[in-house]
């Protein structure tokens, strides 16, 4: 960042405008998908298992694509591929509708066809993050990363605020139909957003590097790199068995509210995560490693103290907090992860970022459903954040170049 801190310097780049609008209109989309898709799961099975394996099904194709996906966005044009991200994700979303218009299908409880579609979306996603992560470090010079990352930030997680709201609410008035329609024309804007920026490629280095070699340069650069690894790590561990965003649903009961109540919910965290990133953007952000390791702490006593709570508005309250402190950790690790990483190897790393971002969302939507199933709901939460605050511990004591951090550079 330049020594005259400008904290709307990216929102007057052009193609960053671009960029940000379509990830706004495909976050609305996909997140008024998940929503609802874990209604229908939850109200045909009653099973929190269920709700496990629908984050099981999207992070199989998610993860076990992501090395080669890094690997294309690396060697291809990633304004294309990401277009073709985005229409697979669209057409998914058509997928999902013409499921709600089958009589049989929804009437004879079958939910094999919704854990299909999301595992293909899986796939659209795992192609999308790299290219658009890569893609997004060449629009926005070197010195405004951490500026642009912090309102692309923002701008992801008002989407994240307002995608699960909205598809609560259009479920409960309105059902599922009409919710995969405004989820299809939502990504579809994106699509059209997307294809808006003005990019041109840069031609991918000659290198003499075997297939395996490529698929693992990303894996062998991050070991190089202390610092980023271990918020990496930090972030895996904590999300994986710190959160519990896939159980809301059945909090959503314990609550006495419904589907509704289920969008508010699952928007609180994206709420509070929107406020600290305008606060990032507006400041420079010193004792980074200090920072995150005491956010990281505190997000795990939030989800403690949701657990044990019976009241909708402190529940809302620590899913609130329990945002703002997650996206300190996203803002450093995305930060980290642009500065430190050459342009020609971004596409690689970024996937390996992804690893383990699915990981500890979508397995972690499954270790919560597996969980929930031995030992309760609550208790299951309750370990969770436990572990959390032991992995800040061992995370702390084992990287020390990550817990003396200053700034981000």
């Amino acid at each position: 960042m330049t020594d005259a801190h400008d904290p709307y310097v990216s929102l007057r780049n052009r193609n960053f405008l671009w960029y940000v609008a379509s990830l706004v209109a495909m976050t609305l989309g996909t997140q008024i998908q998940a929503t609802v898709v874990a209604w229908q799961v939850y109200a045909l099975t009653h099973d929190p298992l269920s709700l496990g394996l629908v984050g099981l099904a999207e992070a199989v194709p998610f993860i076990g694509a992501a090395l080669y996906a890094g690997h294309v966005a690396d060697r291809h044009d990633r304004k294309r591929l990401s277009l073709v991200a985005i229409a697979l994700q669209t057409l998914c979303g058509v997928a999902l509708l013409a499921y709600t218009e089958s009589p049989h299908a929804v009437a004879g409880g079958r939910v094999w066809p919704v854990f299909a579609v999301v595992f293909v979306s899986g796939i659209a996603r795992s192609f999308l993050q790299p290219a658009r992560t890569a893609l997004g470090a060449e629009i926005v010079p070197r010195e405004t990363y951490a500026n642009a990352i912090a309102w692309r930030s923002s701008m992801w997680q008002g989407a994240a605020v307002v995608g699960p709201a909205l598809g609560g609410l259009l479920y409960g008035f309105s059902g599922a139909r009409l919710s995969y329609i405004v989820e299809v024309v939502l990504c579809a804007a994106g699509f059209v957003t997307w294809a808006r920026i003005a990019y041109t490629r840069t031609p991918a280095q000659p290198d003499m590097l075997s297939i395996y070699q490529n698929l693992t340069v990303g894996i062998r650069y991050l070991l190089t790199q202390p610092e980023l690894l271990g918020a990496q790590v930090l972030d895996l561990f904590s999300v994986l068995f710190g959160g519990a965003v896939a159980l809301l649903p059945i909090f959503a009961d314990l609550l006495h509210t419904g589907p509704q109540g289920l969008g508010v919910l699952r928007a609180a965290p994206a709420a509070g995560a929107v406020l600290m990133s305008v606060v990032i953007a507006h400041r420079k952000l010193r004792k980074a490693g200090p920072r995150l390791f005491l956010c990281v702490a505190a997000f795990g006593l939030c989800w403690i103290f949701f657990a044990l709570s019976r009241n909708f508005w402190l529940s809302l309250a620590l899913l609130a907090i329990s945002g703002m402190l997650d996206n300190v950790s996203v803002v450093i690790r995305s930060t980290l992860l642009t500065v430190r990483t050459p342009q020609h190897l971004l596409g690689r790393v970024s996937a390996v970022n992804q690893i383990f971002i699915g990981s500890s969302n979508e397995i972690g939507s499954f270790e919560s459903g597996v969980a929930a199933r031995l030992f309760g709901t609550v208790n299951s939460v309750i370990l969770g954040g436990l572990v959390t605050l032991g992995v800040v511990a061992v995370t702390a004591a084992a990287t020390p170049a990550l817990r003396d951090l200053d700034e981000l550079s």
